[in-house]
């Protein structure tokens, strides 16, 4: 990953990873997240990075919250598919 606005794919982990700069923090989301918020049985890495292009905003949203909640700065946390889809819910209300 090159630079704080990045992401990629883990194939070791079988998830996409961002930096969240707020925390200072890499964020992982697993594959299965992106089955229940895609509603895709079986997403490719692909897929994935593109729904997080196109819903990165409620991705960084629910990474505020948690964040916000107390993992240690600097320390990489996961999201699941309930927080990250808190914050679209969130997003859409606004």
């Amino acid at each position: 990953m090159a630079g704080a606005s990045s992401y990629d794919w883990r194939i070791d982990l079988d998830a996409l990873v961002f930096f969240h700069p707020a925390s200072g923090s890499r964020c992982f989301v697993h594959r299965l997240a992106f089955r229940a918020l895609t509603r895709n049985a079986s997403p490719t890495a692909q897929d994935c990075m593109r729904w997080f292009a196109t819903h990165r905003a409620a991705f960084e949203a629910a990474a505020d919250e948690k964040a916000g909640c107390g993992p240690v700065p600097g320390n990489a946390f996961n999201l699941n598919s309930r927080e990250i889809r808190r914050a679209l819910r969130m997003l859409r209300t606004r």
